[in-house]
C-alpha cells in the first residue's frame, strides 16, 4: 500500500514539473513564465520530497526532504519577485493581454525608483503610519 502512495506521490511531483516546464515554453511572457515556473515547481518538489521520504523512512532522509522543501518554498517566490522586478525595470514588454499595470503610476523609469503610492501627510510621513513619540506628546 506504501508502494501505491510512493508512486503517486513522485508522479504527481513529476507531472506538476512537467507542466512547470510546459508553462515556460508556452506562455507569452517574462511574468506569467514566472508564475508557471515558481508555483508548479514548487509543489512538484513538495509532492517528490514527501515520496522520497516515504521510500526511505528514516529520520535523516526524512529531515532532508523537509530541509529541502522548506528551502524551495522560501527562495523560490523571492528569486521569482526580483526576476520578475528586474525584468520589468529594464522594460521587458508585458503580454498584449495584459489587463492591468499596477506598477505604471508609481514607477518612474528615468530614476529607476518606485514609489509605494502612499500619500504623505504634512508632516512628511506617510499616511497610516505613527511614530512612538506621537502617541506620547500629551502625556507629560
Amino acid at each position: 500500500m506504501i508502494e501505491l502512495l510512493q508512486g503517486f506521490l513522485l508522479l504527481a511531483g513529476s507531472f506538476f514539473m512537467l507542466i512547470a516546464a510546459l508553462g515556460i515554453v508556452r506562455l507569452p511572457d517574462l511574468l506569467t513564465r514566472m508564475h508557471a515556473s515558481t508555483k508548479g515547481a514548487s509543489l512538484g518538489v513538495m509532492l517528490l520530497m514527501a515520496g522520497v521520504a516515504l521510500h526511505f523512512l528514516e529520520e535523516v532522509v526524512f529531515a532532508r526532504t523537509i530541509a529541502i522543501t522548506f528551502f524551495v518554498l522560501m527562495t523560490a517566490p523571492v528569486a521569482a519577485h526580483a526576476i520578475g522586478r528586474a525584468g520589468y525595470f529594464v522594460g521587458i514588454e508585458l503580454w498584449k493581454g495584459t489587463v492591468k499595470d499596477e506598477l505604471r503610476p508609481n514607477y518612474n523609469p528615468l530614476s529607476h525608483r518606485l514609489h509605494s503610492g502612499l500619500k504623505k501627510t504634512a508632516r512628511g510621513q506617510e499616511a497610516g503610519k505613527s511614530h512612538a513619540h506621537d502617541s506620547q506628546k500629551g502625556e507629560d
